[in-house]
């Protein structure tokens, strides 16, 4: 008689290490110090797939152990190999593309020296022993983990859906209340299999369960239903085609979970097992029930925050895109294209939920005679507040440019206007300490009848100007301080300088903000983004390659040309010149009354060569002799600047000094206007420009008054007018439309 532990010697021969290890329910993985692959028993083949057979394999990659889950494998391996023991759960996507949680254990593997070398790795499928108490909090832990980093609804469904099927189910449908109704959202089935067209309704679809339904029930009553075996139960049918379908596949049991928030229904959760898959057991039970009511709390909580975020995120840029221009206008000899693009969410970078709107701006303003004010800006900070800023300063500037003033003292005035917007603080002893927004900006003006570009910066970055096969930076010789940051005492004209260049034709300029180039993936270990002259570098490349292609085109190549996820919001704004001239006529007249029938004479001429309709052509020539009478009847008393007067020889004597022949006939003469007449696709444009300071105004005329109705005549016949000051006087400007109204 054999003691208790004693074995035949056939027997002894079966009970070898690598035979007990291959009938073994468990995968065990051996490992050396370089985590280089060692052993792998055919259950871990079956759990994780075929490892590679050409020598030794990283044991991350053939486990198929998730991206995000590395770090956690070397921290484990290290802790392993200093002769501790770990535990825990692994996220898995095994080689059909299908996502599992793998429950392992690691113990160092030791030379009969005691020497580590190596790791032994037991591993078993979560939720598929008897020790599901333990895994069930293991996986709950790493189910919460994967939902808290998501801020989207759609996402947050896309991960419920992995982490569910083929795990623990065959079949998941996830369903959101949208207006009172339940729409389907996610229809997710075992790898290889999907319902046929005309029988489970399709994701989109709203979805009506009957009275008495197990769903219905779930709903009603707001907790989890457990269908434990469909052949020993019955209900309502849903439809023909999905019954039919359901007897098809064999479905067996299933669990319906609502997604409930603070008493109110979001959703449902359906999960199904069916013959489509062979496991250990086809039936949910009362613990199954109990874990995926847990879980759908989780689920609920995620798609809740989810919905929140997206709500505020949709209201915060619906205010920032409300606060941009919303339409374009027409201009001549410019084509414009614009795009703005809020920054991705922070929340998977340690920086908390934000909506990441900013105070990035462009704009375009329509000017006197066809000109056009050009401005892009970027207020520091982000979210609501700046956003707010980015408002006011763009509404003032639209204001300040009305004046036509010179870009450089637009840009002055917009500093002292975010100074007066700064918020209001004192310090304890009552003293101000507002500290004002930090912007940059550029402001341009561009005349597409003389190409000429004037412009002023202040501290922003210079626009990309695009010619031929060429890309660089506008030269811009004087970049000023970002707008309130001045100091105290320096007068603002020191600081923000006009410059003027002369565009090409059809050459394109991009403006942007820093969102454009300073993207999230391409900071370093440290946070800290590229040179400024890589990522430009790179952007021009890309841009070089569609040079003459359309505005619209050029600012969608620059929104993706520089890799990576947005990291600040972006503002880009392309215009590109006319290739072709625009039609002019200009000339100067001596400010005498016989002038006046000169000058529409002129203006007759240019107007019947531009086929003007007879109507407009007639009501423009009224204006202009309007406008050249009131500037010539103003001429007799306006103020001449004086000329410095030069002669060869020495100095004259006190009292003859200005006894010089001729000296006030040249004061008479110079007395003179010009007429500048521009023709655009939809109107003309009229200036008249004179040595006088004095700007015009529209007065009241009594009513035996012989003048002063000649500028009401003006605002009211023509679509728009004005004055602006220029270096040598002033300019007196009109529009009239070509086509009848």
């Amino acid at each position: 008689m054999k003691r208790w532990g004693d074995v035949s010697q056939d027997a002894a021969e079966h009970l070898t290490a690598g035979s007990v290890l291959d009938h073994a329910e468990m995968a065990v993985v051996v490992t050396d110090r370089f985590s280089n692959l060692l052993y792998w028993n055919p259950f871990a083949e079956r759990l994780f797939g075929r490892p590679g057979t050409s020598g030794p394999r990283d044991p991350s990659l053939s486990l198929g152990i998730m991206e995000k889950d590395h770090p956690l494998a070397v921290e484990l391996s290290k802790h392993v190999l200093k002769g501790g023991v770990w535990e825990g759960t692994f996220d898995v996507r095994r080689g059909d593309g299908t996502i599992i949680y793998v429950r392992a254990q690691a113990v160092p593997l030791r030379h009969p020296s005691g020497a580590v070398t190596g790791i032994v790795i037991t591993a078993r499928e979560a939720m598929r022993s008897n020790e599901r108490e333990k895994d069930r909090f293991g996986l709950l832990e790493r189910i919460g983990e994967r939902l808290a980093g998501s801020l989207y609804v759609e996402e947050t469904l896309k991960r419920v859906a992995e982490m569910l099927v083929p795990q623990f189910a065959d079949h998941c449908f996830i369903e959101l209340m949208e207006e009172g109704r339940l729409v389907r959202r996610v229809s997710t089935h075992v790898q290889g299999w999907s319902p046929p067209a005309d029988t489970w309704a399709p994701i989109g679809a709203e979805i009506r369960y009957p009275a008495g339904h197990y769903v219905d029930t779930a709903l009603r009553r707001q907790e989890t239903i457990l269908v434990e075996d469909f052949a020993q139960t019955s209900y309502p049918s849903t439809g023909e085609a999905n019954t039919r379908l359901a007897a098809e596949i064999g479905m067996t049991s299933a669990i319906v979970a609502p997604l409930c928030v603070r008493g109110e229904i979001l959703g449902l959760m359906y999960l199904g097992l069916s013959n489509l898959t062979d496991r250990r057991s086809p039936h949910y039970d009362a613990f199954d029930r109990d874990f995926v009511g847990a879980i759908a709390t989780r689920v609920a909580l995620a798609v809740d925050n989810a919905l929140l975020f997206e709500e505020e995120r949709h209201t915060a840029e619906s205010f920032q895109k409300h606060l941009l221009p919303r339409a374009l206008p027409q201009l001549d000899g410019l084509e414009i294209a614009v795009r703005y693009y809020p920054a991705a969410p922070l929340a998977s970078h340690g920086q908390g939920i934000q909506t990441q709107v900013g105070g990035d701006w462009y704009d375009v303003i329509p000017l006197s005679a066809g000109r056009v004010g050009i401005v892009i800006g970027d207020v520091e900070g982000r979210g609501a507040k700046a956003a707010a800023v980015m408002g006011q300063l763009r509404a003032a500037l639209r204001a300040f440019a009305q004046d036509d003033k010179p870009p450089a003292e637009i840009l002055a005035r917009l500093d002292e206007w975010t100074r007066i917007i700064a918020t209001p603080e004192q310090d304890e002893s009552g003293a101000d300490i507002s500290i004002p927004p930090i912007v940059t900006c550029q402001y341009l003006v561009y005349d597409a009848w003389s190409r000429q570009l004037s412009f002023a910066n202040a501290g922003h970055a210079p626009p990309l100007l695009l010619i031929g096969d060429t890309c660089t930076e506008l030269d811009i010789r004087e970049v000023g301080q970002p707008l309130g940051v001045r100091a105290k005492g320096l007068h603002a004209d020191l600081v923000y300088k006009e410059e003027t260049r002369t565009l090409p034709r059809g050459a394109a300029l991009l403006l942007y903000t820093d969102g454009l180039v300073d993207r999230r993936p391409l900071r370093d270990a440290d946070g800290h983004p590229p040179e400024v002259e890589e990522t430009l570098s790179q952007l021009c490349r890309k841009l070089i390659e569609i040079t003459d292609a359309s505005v619209e085109r050029i600012a969608d190549v620059a929104t993706v040309a520089v890799p990576g996820e947005i990291d600040d919001d972006m503002a880009i704004l392309v215009i590109r010149s006319s290739a072709e001239d625009l039609d002019v006529e200009e000339r100067t007249f001596p400010a005498q009354p016989i002038m006046v029938g000169e000058a529409r004479r002129m203006a007759l001429e240019a107007f019947v060569g531009w086929n003007v309709p007879e109507e407009r052509a007639e009501l423009a020539c009224l204006l202009v002799s309007e406008v050249v009478t009131n500037v010539v009847l103003h001429a007799a008393t306006a103020s001449i600047p004086r000329r410095e007067l030069t002669m060869d020889g020495p100095p004259l004597p006190f009292d003859e000094s200005w006894d010089v022949p001729g000296f006030e006939d040249e004061i008479v003469n110079e007395k003179e206007f010009t007429l500048r007449l521009r023709r655009g696709r939809e109107s003309v444009w009229v200036e008249v420009f004179d040595q006088d300071l004095r700007l015009p105004r529209i007065r009241s005329a009594g009513e035996n008054d012989e003048g002063g109705r000649g500028l009401y005549l003006v605002d009211q016949l023509a679509r728009r007018w004005g004055s602006r000051p220029t270096k040598e006087g002033k300019a007196v400007w009109f529009e009239i439309p070509t086509r009848s109204r």
